[in-house]
Formats: C-alpha cells, sequence, structure tokens
C-alpha cells in the first residue's frame, strides 16, 4: 500500500505561481514513477506531469515551459511548480503513482486550483 497526502493549490490570479507537493508513505519499493494529473468537473482526468526514480520528465504539451516536476527522493515527495497559471489550468489536482509490479495505481485526494483571469 502507498499513501500520498497532498498540499498547495488555492486561488491565483492569471499570471500567477502556485506549488503542489505529494508526500508518499508506505510500500515505496514497488513505485518508480510518480505523477500529476489534473481533472475539470465532467472531463476525464488528464496527465499533466511525471518524473521517474531517474529524472525524467513528461509533460503535457499544454503545460511546456511554465510546469516543472521534480522529486525529493530523500523525503520521498514530489512537486509541481506551475507558473504564469492562466484559467484553463483551473482544475483538480490529484498525485498519482503505481505499483509497477501490481500495476496498482493510488492517488491523492486531490487539492483545487482555480485561476481567475
Amino acid at each position: 500500500q502507498v499513501q500520498l497526502v497532498e498540499s498547495g493549490g488555492g486561488l491565483v490570479q492569471a499570471g500567477g505561481s502556485l506549488r503542489h507537493s505529494c508526500a508518499a508513505s508506505g510500500t515505496l519499493f514497488s513505485i518508480n514513477t510518480m505523477a500529476w494529473y489534473r481533472q475539470v468537473p465532467g472531463k476525464q482526468r488528464d496527465l499533466v506531469a511525471s518524473i521517474t526514480s531517474t529524472g525524467s520528465t513528461n509533460y503535457a504539451d499544454s503545460v511546456k515551459g511554465r510546469f516543472t516536476i521534480s522529486s525529493d527522493s530523500a523525503e520521498s515527495t514530489v512537486y509541481l511548480q506551475m507558473n504564469n497559471l492562466n484559467p484553463e489550468d483551473t482544475a483538480v489536482y490529484y498525485c498519482n503513482t503505481r505499483n509497477r509490479l501490481t500495476k496498482v495505481d493510488y492517488w491523492g485526494k486531490g487539492t483545487l486550483v482555480t485561476v481567475s483571469s
């Protein structure tokens, strides 16, 4: 089992910045990738960014150049720095990881980001 506890989110004006963090605990040897997803009500949950245990990153085209995912392996924490936010970034943001052996997904509870124009 893996537990993910998120913090961050909130209300920000367009052009502003926010930072999410996600602390993982539990059976961590079974994971090697952590990710952030976001979801707007009525739409599917989409990948925002991911990072592997070796530091390889992947970003959705819509956030490239504005968002940065990073991790602190010693703290088992992953971060999402979001800059130059726009109203289209308004969503609930979820931390995610997957057990590479069982393929079970684990999710945080989600944090709301609201970007006002």
